[in-house]
This record gives structure tokens, sequence and C-alpha cells, in this order.
């Protein structure tokens, strides 16, 4: 019988905490806070060791009704209630292959690596929505293991739930999990233009679209038109992450 445990194996449950690691979170959480308000994004923060959730923004998307507190309460609950019955078999194998890839890579770089996947979320109308979730390790142990995690929750702009893919920070290919035969293979991530690379420098400025289309001597349909192209190329829904996404990956 599927429940909260079924998410926890020993590859991804931290059993016990040394001082050194507690000294790692002083007051993080005000830091998350303060990242979400500038974010349309949901976020939350996963804790390995309670085996629930550390923290949920505002942001309705992930809270489907309920308030931040309700669903830090709920926590692993939460999938249990919203995501479809079927989809959660997908979830418990993202969660296992994802923690299998992970304890193969060594402990220095552990914390470069983020993985993304699509499922739904049933609305309490009984509507689905398909988001993209994105966790990165936050906190490790002294022994290596995960301890937090920060998770990103966005629309899908993909069409049907899966598309597990893990990147490293800094490297310019992306892995990407074959579930029909259960493996995975590395995509290279084609790089940006001329035009778009100005763009998100412009972008990165603060520069508005009209305002980046004027210094580039081109219309705000056509801005709109590249930075369309970028999100695409990255993998991303919006200029902030295209922005970290290419900075990430020294494109910019």
């Amino acid at each position: 019988m599927k429940n909260v445990n079924s998410f926890f194996s020993e590859n991804n449950t931290v059993r016990e905490l040394s001082e050194g690691d507690l000294k790692q979170i002083f007051d993080y959480v005000k830091v998350i806070d303060a990242f979400s308000i500038t974010s349309n994004q949901s976020i939350y923060v996963i804790d390995y060791e309670k085996k629930g959730f550390d923290y949920v923004s505002t942001n309705p998307l992930f809270l489907n009704g309920h308030t931040p507190t309700e669903v830090l309460e709920m926590g692993y609950e939460f999938y249990f209630k919203y995501v479809p019955d079927k989809e959660l078999d997908l979830l418990l194998k993202i969660n296992t292959i994802g923690f299998e890839f992970y304890d193969k890579v060594p402990e220095a770089e552990r914390k470069l690596y983020s993985i993304a996947y699509d499922f739904h979320i049933k609305t309490q109308d009984e509507k689905l929505i398909l988001i993209n979730q994105k966790l990165t390790p936050m906190f490790m142990t002294e022994k290596g293991k995960l301890w937090k995690a920060l998770s990103i929750v966005s629309l899908s702009t993909n069409q049907n739930v899966g598309n597990i893919t893990v990147s490293k920070s800094g490297e310019n290919k992306t892995r990407v999990y074959d579930l029909d035969n259960n493996v995975w293979t590395e995509q290279f991530k084609t790089e940006l233009s001329e035009r778009e690379v100005e763009i998100l420098q412009l972008s990165m400025r603060g520069h508005s679209i009209s305002e980046v289309g004027e210094r580039l001597f081109i219309s705000s349909d056509t801005v709109k038109f590249h930075r369309r192209k970028i999100y695409e190329k990255l993998e991303v829904n919006n200029i902030s992450e295209a922005i970290l996404i290419a900075n990430n990956l020294q494109l910019i």
C-alpha cells in the first residue's frame, strides 16, 4: 500500500543530524521567503529528515485552494490527495531513479545537479493541471546525504507527464530519462544566437521588452519572438529563469 513512507528509502532518509549540519540552516527560510516574493512560481522546501515540507510559498499554483500553512502541515499527503492515482506510481519511480542517479554523483558535486519532471495536480473541482517540478539540493549532511531540497513549481510547457531531466550547473547538456527503456540518455543544449545573447544581456540589466527593442533597433514583437526561442532552447518559462540558466551554462 502506497503512503508517505513510500517516497522514503534508505537512500533519501536522514536519520540523524550533527551540530555542523544544524549550523547550515540559520535563518535560511527568510532568504527563501524573500526570493519567493520576486518569483511568479510556487516554491517549497522538502526536508528529508522530517519527511515533509519545511517551507511553502504563498503562490497559489501549488496551494490548490489551501493556505501555505495547510500545505505545510499536509506535507507529502498533499501528493496523495491531489495527484491522480496512476501518476503516484510515476512520482515514486522518479523518486527512486533520481536518488539512484544522485548516489553515483561525487559528494562534492551533488549540489550542482537538479532534476525536473512533469505531472498533474487535480484541482478541487477535479480539473487536471500539468505542472513542472524542479528539485535542487540546498543542504547536505556531513555524511553526504541530501537533507533539504528546493522545489520550484511552474506550469509545464509540455503536453504529457514524465519528461524527466537532470541538469548540472555549468554543463551544456541535459540527461533525459527514457521511461520506455529505463535508461538515461544525454542531450546537448542548443547554443544561443548572437541576438538571443544580446536580448538576455539587456534583460539582465533590467530593461523592459520595449527598451530592449529600442536599443537593438527591432520591434517589441521581434524581442518577444526571440524570448520565446530562448525559453524553448533553455527549457524555461520566463526571463528570470532564462537569465539564471544562461548564466549557469556560461552562455552570457
